[in-house]
């Protein structure tokens, strides 16, 4: 068809997996650094997940091609196991032999003394599990129970488990919570950015070899834009935008072309995709019934829910205020507004004096519970409405309390939280998600807006609103043993700077690491994990939370 007619040596844009076209944006080598260092020495147990088509199994195999001479892989694809499958399926992946009609002792069995003869060989073994939200809750279990055979510094059997946002919720059971508890790497991998499907297309398109960008900047919008910035459905995309330009004998694209490509396409996936319906999709088609709520801010669900943004090029800082622009594409979309050069072009405006755009975004957000949902969000965590409303669930490890501090202190935490602003006299709601050394970026009502840190000051007073995880609540002591304490040596271990022990056992050892952090935060030292003990360790180790992202780039 149009591969000879663009000069290309094979077709850019198939969705057939190819090692060649492995495109990891930063996005892919984040969540790969988060893994390898959740399964690092100690670590047990790690967690991809990620929307259809968002390359967490790319992300997985490029993690397998680079592993050492020193580990072993199995990857299982496609999971619907009874827990007798599930390890008939690990001893075939590893080549395990065990008898017929063997029971589930005799396939633990052989399964444990193959990672025990592995050991002795030096050899780490990992086995990846694709599509792991599909395991019932009894498989994940014996799956648990498979790793309980460790030495004194690290587990024999290590496990990623791979699936869609399901798997978080599927964790959050409490039958499920000691598998929660040993995860010690997660990351939820987001779709592409605006800039970055400009990059993976180019990617593809030169790999495919060819001489030429063929899409111009708006065509690749358009492309973020319909598909959500989701890797597969933009095969699918640019492949037929390419098949119609070749039938109208174009050069290249024409961005109406483009577009028609995207309607086509995009006319046959769910209809959360769909760009006209974006903002009246809502998570009861999901999990909940509470729409009226909910539909207001599931346009910004980059994490957990169906739709991800796409983004706008540039942030025009160095223009004067007659020159500042602002872009909003409809749909999920990232408006950055640039007020600096404002502020060197104008007097110091008063305390709510804001100019007029930047105020229009920002009292958009008066609703603390929809912004609360987005923090939630960016955790990769979908969110009950007691949630959203600061009132954790009981079987929930989150907790939502609200705070005081002042910008340096809490841009030293480094974490995003809900900022409470006040703008002539009425009460706005906005996730502070980035910083550089001069601006913050806010999070407001599905768009990102970039504003000086002296401009924030001036509306916000110092009350916001935190999430962090705390699957510890219950007093820990010397002479406990189980699940709960290894997570606790791990917490104390990270915030102290020393090693993990990786025992189960509450010993004198452990109770001197807990007694130094006691003496670190000026508590009551006693030794015994109390509760004020364990909610003061959680939130300052913040266990699996986002960062602050970086303007210049990356995360702050």
């Amino acid at each position: 068809m149009y591969k000879e007619y663009f000069g290309f040596v094979e077709m850019p844009f198939s969705i057939v997996p190819n090692s060649r076209y492995l495109f990891l944006s930063q996005r892919h080598q984040e969540a790969m650094q988060n893994l390898q260092a959740g399964l690092g020495e100690g670590g047990g147990f790690a967690m991809l997940t990620g929307e259809v088509g968002t390359g967490k199994t790319t992300v997985a195999k490029a993690m397998l091609s680079s592993l050492d001479s020193q580990t072993q892989a199995g990857l299982i694809l496609n999971p619907t196991f009874s827990n007798a499958d599930l390890l008939e399926a690990i001893c075939d992946e590893f080549e395990v032999e065990y008898p017929e009609q063997a029971s589930l002792k005799q396939l633990s069995q052989a399964i444990h003394h193959f990672l025990l003869d592995s050991h002795a060989e030096g050899i780490q073994t990992l086995l990846v599990i694709d599509e792991a939200q599909h395991l019932a809750a009894d498989v994940l279990e014996q799956l648990r129970l498979l790793t309980n055979l460790e030495t004194d510094s690290r587990k024999l059997l290590k496990v990623l488990l791979v699936g869609q946002p399901e798997l978080q919720q599927h964790l959050q059971t409490t039958q499920l919570r000691q598998l929660a508890q040993r995860i010690t790497g997660r990351y939820h991998l987001l779709p592409l950015n605006m800039e970055e499907t400009g990059k993976y297309i180019a990617f593809r398109l030169e790999t495919a070899g060819g001489e030429q960008m063929l899409f111009s900047n708006r065509s690749i919008k358009l492309i973020a834009q319909y598909t959500h910035g989701i890797p597969r459905l933009i095969n699918l995309v640019c492949d037929k935008a390419l098949q119609l330009s070749f039938h109208d004998g174009e050069l290249t694209p024409s961005n109406e072309t483009v577009n028609r490509a995207c309607q086509l396409i995009m006319a046959f996936q769910a209809d959360v995709y769909h760009v006209e319906k974006v903002r009246r999709v809502h998570v009861a088609s999901k999990l909940f019934q509470y729409a009226a709520i909910a539909t207001l801010s599931v346009g910004f669900a980059i994490a957990t829910f169906n739709i991800a943004p796409s983004y706008i090029a540039s942030w025009l800082a160095t223009q004067t205020s007659n020159e500042v622009k602002n872009e909003v594409l409809a749909g999920s979309q990232r408006t950055v507004v640039a007020e600096s050069a404002r502020l060197t072009a104008e007097p110091k405006v008063s305390k709510f004096a804001l100019p007029q755009d930047i105020q229009q975004h920002l009292m958009q957000g008066t609703h603390r519970s929809l912004a609360i949902k987005d923090l939630y969000t960016l955790w990769g965590y979908q969110s009950s409405l007691r949630d959203d409303l600061c009132l954790s669930e009981p079987q929930s490890v989150f907790v939502c309390q609200q705070h005081r501090s002042n910008l340096t202190s809490l841009l030293a935490l480094g974490v995003p939280v809900v900022l409470h602003l006040e703008i002539e006299q009425e009460s706005v709601f906005a996730v502070l998600y980035g910083a550089s050394e001069a601006s913050v970026e806010l999070l407001v009502n599905e768009k990102l807006l970039v504003m000086p840190k002296q401009s924030l000051e001036k509306i916000w007073q110092g009350d916001y609103v935190a999430i962090w995880k705390q699957p510890l609540r219950e007093t820990l002591k010397e002479g406990y043993q189980g699940e709960a304490v290894a997570m606790l040596d791990l917490l104390l271990s990270e915030v102290l700077g020393e090693v993990v022990s990786g025992s189960d056992v509450f010993d004198r050892e452990l109770k001197m690491k807990v007694e130094a952090f006691q003496t670190w935060q000026g508590m009551s030292v006693d030794g015994i994990a109390g509760q004020r003990t364990l909610a003061r360790l959680q939130r300052l180790a913040q266990l699996d939370s986002p960062k602050l992202m970086s303007l210049e780039g990356g995360e702050s």
